[in-house]
C-alpha cells in the first residue's frame, strides 16, 4: 500500500490515533490466514494480536495468574495497519448518567 505523503486524511488519522492513546502494532499482513497471531509488548504488557475464525482482527492483554483469563482490549485497522488502545478508562462500560434540569420560567 501506498499512500501520498500529502494525504490529509491520512495525516488527520495518524495525528488522531497518536493524541487518543491508540498504539501501532504492524500491518495487517503479518496475521494474513485465520488462527495466525502476533505477541507483542506494549509498555511492559504482553498483547497478543489475532485474526479469529470469522477474520476479524482481535486484541487481548495478557494478564498473569492469578488474574485470569486474557481481557480483550480496543483494536482498530486503518489503512491496513493494526492499532491497539490499553488505556483502562476506554474499556469500561459506563452507564449513561440522566441529566436532570429544572427549566427556567420567564
Amino acid at each position: 500500500m501506498t499512500v501520498p505523503p500529502d494525504d490529509r486524511v491520512f495525516r488527520r488519522e495518524m495525528a488522531s490515533a497518536y493524541r487518543s492513546g491508540w498504539h501501532f502494532i504492524d500491518l495487517v499482513t503479518a496475521i494474513p490466514h485465520r488462527g495466525d497471531s502476533l505477541m507483542v509488548t506494549l509498555f511492559g504488557e504482553p498483547v497478543v494480536v489475532v485474526r479469529e475464525e470469522d477474520e476479524d482482527v482481535r486484541a487481548y492483554r495478557c494478564l498473569r495468574k492469578p488474574r485470569g483469563a486474557p481481557q480483550p482490549v480496543r483494536c482498530a485497522i486503518r489503512y491496513d495497519m493494526i492499532f491497539v488502545n490499553l488505556d483502562q478508562r476506554d474499556h469500561q462500560l459506563v452507564e449513561p448518567q440522566a441529566i436532570s434540569a429544572t427549566p427556567r420560567s420567564a
